[in-house]
């Protein structure tokens, strides 16, 4: 089954590709591989997930807004790529959480986003490296930032 159709029997809704916030490109791809920048839980209203875990919200809380940032990022692939099948697989994920100074669970927030790409691509192709990190704050109080490097096919 191909990725565009694990994310369609998902049932979920992408919101629009971001736009960029500042002086980047959301998407550089150089040869097979694919840098996606920094992302954040963008909601399919236009709205961002935010609030600090720890405080504002909890890991539950947390753990959705790293999911809807693997959404936003989904998103960006499908409008400059054409397709999420040309994503061959996820090679490094590095996702930053706002947290609270004595929060500890930095990777298991970071899994709504890493789960979500296992369900699209697979286990095997849908995981990859990964580092997850807290953050004093991050733009606009989102809960999570998230950047993937994708192989491309």
């Amino acid at each position: 089954m191909s990725a565009d159709q694990r994310l369609n029997d998902l049932g979920v809704e992408l919101p629009e590709a971001p736009a960029p916030a500042g002086v980047y490109k959301p998407i550089v791809v150089t040869g097979n591989m694919a840098y996606v920048s920094g992302h954040g839980p963008l909601k399919t209203d236009g709205s961002m997930t935010t609030g600090r875990v720890g405080t504002e919200t909890d890991l539950e809380g947390g753990k959705e807004s790293a999911r809807q940032t693997g959404l936003a990022i989904l998103a960006t692939l499908k409008a400059n790529l054409g397709s999420l099948d040309r994503v061959k697989r996820v090679v490094k994920v590095l996702g930053m959480v706002n947290a609270a100074p004595d929060f500890k669970d930095h990777p298991q927030v970071i899994n709504g986003c890493s789960e979500l790409f296992g369900e699209v691509w697979g286990p095997e192709n849908g995981i990859g490296a990964r580092s997850a990190v807290g953050m004093g704050s991050l733009p606009g109080n989102i809960t999570t930032e998230i950047e993937v490097i994708f192989e491309l096919a």
